[in-house]
């Protein structure tokens, strides 16, 4: 996966995404373009989910879904909009080659567009590194509505 042009000055992660606290596990976003980006995350021992192998290697899913996030929030502020919430809708073929991310392990996480509908839908192609090896992958979807409040009320459809 070709890595895009850093920008010049990137916002802080939390300017860009929803999650806050310990739900927030990517650190920092590297670069982003209009079809791609790349974040990194260091994997911490009072993060939740991680236990005495590390961070699950099921998790890799979120690190992707919050990378893709950060990229739409990136595209917000393109726009002069403010970031709002998207929703993961799934994966296909998530692969891990290894059982758990360690504790202090550096992660570098990759999302690119590959396809998206006016409704809203997107597909990216994701690839999470650890050592500078690929070690995860998947194909991830998301949702993100035009209304999201009226959309979690059931108000949209």
């Amino acid at each position: 996966m070709r890595t895009p042009a850093p920008i010049s000055t990137l916002p802080p992660v939390g300017e860009l995404v929803p999650h806050d606290g310990a739900m927030r596990l990517i650190d920092e976003l590297l670069a982003a373009d209009d079809t791609q980006c790349v974040a990194r995350a260091t994997v911490r021992s009072t993060q939740l989910f991680v236990d005495d192998a590390g961070m699950p290697a099921w998790i890799g899913i979120e690190y992707m879904a919050q990378t893709i996030a950060a990229w739409a929030g990136m595209q917000a502020r393109g726009k002069g909009c403010k970031p709002g919430p998207g929703f993961l809708l799934g994966s296909r073929r998530y692969a891990s080659d290894v059982p758990a991310f360690p504790v202090g392990s550096v992660l570098t996480i990759r999302a690119r567009l590959e396809m998206t509908g006016d409704d809203g839908l997107s597909l990216f192609a994701c690839t999470l590194d650890m050592g500078g090896q690929e070690v995860a992958r998947a194909t991830v979807s998301v949702y993100r509505p035009a209304d999201a409040q009226a959309f979690l009320e059931g108000q949209q459809t």
